[in-house]
């Protein structure tokens, strides 16, 4: 299996009522994972400011255009199959916020996405907590609290699984 190394930007953007944005996806390439709920993220551009390519992701897999983005809240080095490639991916987490909530609409998505992803919506603390479906990054529940409660890291934490 081809290996795909990279820097890759992910964000948590939380809408007025603090609500999480999630896209649904599956691994086209094997039907027998379960789908799982993750925050949108893609590989960062050469010379791409992470915070760019976070705000980029947003349009392209969401099609959200109006987000406030801030900063880098976390870190985390992972590994994973999917689509018939192993990512071995460095990303940085950006917190994002949205003034209004815009209809999910993906604006550019690749052809694995438009594959993958089966659909979007908006989880509350309480519901995200509450559930347990799988979600990416691995480590969102233990560390979603604190930032739904404005309390942010002086500096990235690292939430790469355990």
């Amino acid at each position: 299996m081809f290996t795909l190394r990279r820097p890759a930007a992910r964000v948590v953007l939380l809408d007025p009522q603090k609500r999480i944005f999630l896209i649904q996806a599956e691994d086209p390439m094997d039907p027998y994972k379960p789908s799982w709920w993750e925050i949108p993220g893609g590989g960062v551009g050469h010379g791409e400011a992470s915070g760019d390519a976070a705000g980029r992701e947003l349009y392209e897999e969401a099609g959200f255009t109006k987000f406030e983005m801030g900063p880098c809240i976390w870190t985390q080095q992972v590994e994973f199959d999917f689509g018939g490639y192993h990512f071995d991916s460095d990303e940085r987490i950006h917190l994002a916020h949205v003034s209004e909530v815009e209809p999910y609409a993906p604006a550019g998505l690749e052809a694995l996405e438009a594959a993958a992803f089966i659909t979007a919506d908006w989880w509350s603390l309480d519901d995200l907590l509450a559930s347990d479906a799988p979600v990416l990054p691995e480590r969102l529940r233990e560390f979603l609290p604190a930032i739904v409660a404005g309390d942010l890291p002086a500096e990235p934490i690292n939430i790469s699984p355990l």
